[in-house]
């Protein structure tokens, strides 16, 4: 069984930064690809960032050059500068988590933690 923990989340208002932290902890025999999404109300889910176990990263357009992703052991870190309003949203880490040796990779998703940016 494989947990993702949040925490970071917050209010803050326009230009401030938020640091959102992700936890994994459980059975985890593999971690591969992790990264975050968000969820404003009434749209769907979009990526905001990702990295691979070798350090790669990709990001969503509207978060390049403000939002910066890390990891380090079994954990991911968003930091995030200059927020905007459009910003606003719950934000769901995932990870590609293997359990055991003879299993295969899959997505694990965190509870979501809501940032909310005020104009």
């Amino acid at each position: 069984q494989v947990q993702l923990v949040e925490s970071g989340g917050g209010l803050v208002q326009a230009g401030e930064s938020l640091r959102l932290s992700c936890v994994a902890s459980g059975s985890i025999f593999g971690l591969d690809a992790m990264g975050y999404y968000r969820q404003a109300p009434g749209k769907q889910r979009e990526l905001v960032a990702t990295i691979t176990s070798t350090g790669s990263t990709n990001y969503a357009d509207s978060v390049k050059g403000r939002f910066t992703i890390s990891r380090g052991s079994a954990k991911v870190f968003l930091q995030m500068n200059s927020l905007k309003p459009e910003d606003t949203a719950v934000y769901y880490c995932n990870a590609n988590i293997k359990t055991d040796r003879s299993g295969s990779y899959l997505w694990h998703w965190g509870q979501g933690t809501q940032v909310t940016v005020s104009s």
